[in-house]
């Protein structure tokens, strides 16, 4: 199929991928991100509160492996010019059974994701009655065919 036909799928990235990348280079978190700035059949998106929570966690887990400040913040800086940014006018809440991932949901339904990414499958059940589907980055590369 031609790329421009090809489905875009738009995803959330739970921070829990972020650390993961951030720990190691070697696991499917890492090489989903080094598939963003090449590959045109995905798209992430941002919130203003979900990229807070992303500084937060990749700043406070970058020392510990090696990367400084600036490297974090040029980092953010590379998913915010990738990202579609959101804005959310609707809450949904109380829906999740953790009360901190709702914002996530709040995003993936204002984005029209198709897809939450995540390590903590188990904080969003009950998404998939807006259509989302939870999955994690290994089960993500494998739709894209990088993994079998």
């Amino acid at each position: 199929m031609p790329i421009s036909m090809r489905k875009v799928f738009q995803i959330i990235l739970d921070t829990s991928v972020i650390v993961s990348a951030i720990r190691s280079k070697r696991g499917a978190s890492y090489k989903l991100l080094l598939q963003l700035a090449a590959d045109a059949c995905w798209q992430i998106n941002l919130s203003t509160a979900l990229l807070l929570e992303y500084e937060a966690k990749a700043q406070e887990h970058a020392a510990m492996f090696g990367y400084t400040n600036e490297q974090v913040d040029d980092f953010l800086d590379f998913l915010c010019s990738a990202a579609n940014e959101h804005q959310i006018y609707f809450r949904w809440r109380p829906f999740l059974p953790d009360a901190g991932d709702e914002f996530v949901l709040e995003l993936a339904i204002a984005a029209g994701a198709d897809y939450i990414v995540t390590y903590n499958k188990k904080d969003f059940v009950g998404a998939g009655a807006f259509g989302i589907e939870i999955i994690t980055p290994f089960e993500f590369l494998q739709i894209l065919g990088e993994i079998k």
